[in-house]
This record gives structure tokens, sequence and C-alpha cells, in this order.
């Protein structure tokens, strides 16, 4: 099924929902009906069967290139602050998203883009991808979460180098210093990240879930903090019957051993089954 936003197109396809960027003459730019679309998608998506969103670029030229400059220059500084404020909170709903989210780095991703992509689990690139956080080339700095998120991914001595340079890296740049997670000929994009998603996807999608939030945690929150969103994301996976139902069933095949009685296991199975 495809359905079209203004400025956004979805395509979903079983498990995995393609969303296209749909800006190509104004450089796929995040402007305030961007975000209000994608935040719409997000509420869409996640309450139907699918597990995964990949977002890529209209066009041959760009994923994203940054924020509308052109919604910008009409900011006062309040207003400036305002549109930081909008556009952090969009990245901070992609973070807390249940699905899976790609960012299918189809062309030149930089300022807001990038920051787009860094809110994403994911970064996969076309080998003609251009990468960076170039604001201060414009006079300003990164102002939806670049400076916070890419310390955690880089270290803050080169994130600080990247930012402060306003540098654009290569696609093998980019893979080099831990920016995306892998390259692919452009041609090759749509089958290789159907390919990458494969393994996540057999997976039960409350554990998955679960564990997003869990490693989240840590970019939000002191360790003890997050020790704390672990095991309550942990409990929550025991809310559902699908490992104890696992382990049994490996246990009565034989693929897991143990020294307890699989009899007296098979038979607190039999009583749950009267119980129920």
């Amino acid at each position: 099924m495809t359905r079209s936003f203004l400025l956004t197109k979805l395509d979903i396809q079983d498990d995995i929902v393609w969303v296209t960027i749909n800006r190509p003459g104004d450089r796929n730019a995040i402007n305030s009906k961007l975000m209000e679309e994608v935040e719409s998608i997000l509420s869409l998506v996640e309450n139907t069967p699918a597990r995964a969103i990949v977002f890529h670029g209209a066009g041959d030229a760009f994923f994203i290139g940054g924020a509308d400059a052109v919604e910008m220059i009409g900011c006062s500084p309040d207003d400036a602050f305002a549109f930081s404020d909008r556009i952090q909170k969009l990245f901070n709903r992609m973070e807390t998203s249940p699905l899976l989210l790609v960012a299918a780095i189809d062309g030149l991703c930089y300022g807001g883009g990038f920051e787009f992509s860094l809110a994403c689990d994911f970064r996969l690139a076309v080998e003609s991808a251009r990468i960076g956080l170039p604001e201060v080339r414009v006079g300003i700095i990164p102002g939806g979460g670049g400076t916070q998120r890419l310390p955690k991914i880089v270290g803050k001595a080169k994130a600080l180098e990247i930012i402060l340079k306003g540098t654009l890296y290569s696609a093998e740049e980019a893979l080099s210093l831990g920016l995306i997670n892998d390259i692919y000929p452009q041609h090759e994009m749509i089958p290789a990240i159907k390919k990458y998603l494969k393994p996540f996807l057999r997976n039960p999608q409350h554990a998955l879930s679960n564990a997003k939030r869990a490693v989240q945690a840590c970019q939000n929150f002191d360790f003890a903090d997050g020790l704390y969103v672990e095991r309550e994301r942990f409990k929550e996976c025991f809310r559902t019957d699908f490992f104890v139902t696992e382990i049994k069933k490996q246990l009565k095949s034989g693929q897991m051993k143990t020294t307890e009685s699989l009899d007296s296991i098979l038979k607190e199975e039999k009583t749950d089954h009267k119980n129920e």
C-alpha cells in the first residue's frame, strides 16, 4: 500500500515501511510541515503490523540537505530557540519509537539531515553519499541534537573536530569514523537494506522494542539509572509467554540440555495449561 502526505510518501511492504522525504526542489530540507508529517507517520505506522521504517530522499542528489534555511532566515533569536526545540522534540520522538528506524542515506546528508539520521537506529549509505555537520560555516551551530548525540558516538574530541571544521565526509570516511553502519552501491540499496534488516525482524517485536529502549537509556541517563531502565525493560519481556514457551520447546527437543528433571518441567507446563 502506498500513501502520500504533502511532503512525504509511504510505501508499506509487509514488515517494512519505506518513507520518501519528498522535497527534491528544496534539498529535501526539514521544515515545520515536514516535522509534523514525520510525527504523524510514526504514530500511523506504530499502529500497523510494520516493524521498521526506512527513510530515504527523493531525487538523486539529497537524502536530507539540512533544516530549511529559508524558513530559518526569518527567525528572531527566540524563534530560533523555538525552532531548535521543535526539531529536537521530533528527533527525541524518533528515538523512542518501538520500531526500528533506518536512515537510507542516498545522497548529501548534512546539518539537520545528519541529525535526523543520528535519531535513527541505523545509518546505511550509498557510496556517493557525503555526510557532516557544516553549520559553523554559515555562522550557526547544530540545533537538532547533533552536539549531544555525536559525542556519544565518536567521543568529545572527534565530535568537536567534526563540528568545528564543518567538513563533509565521504561515505568511506564516515564509515571509518563510525558515523554510519555500512555502505552499498546506489543500485543495490533497497535489496541490501532488506537483507540488513532480515536478521533483526526474525526476533519478537517486544524484545526488539525493549532492548532498544534499554540501550537508549545509556545515552540519556547515568549508569545507575540506565541499569534501572534495563531492569524495567527486562521485566516487561516477561509479560508475554514467549520466553517460557521457547525455552520449554528447546528442552523438549533436546536443543537445550539441563541437569533439572525434564519431567518436572513438563509437569509444570501441563499444570499451567490446566489453570488457564
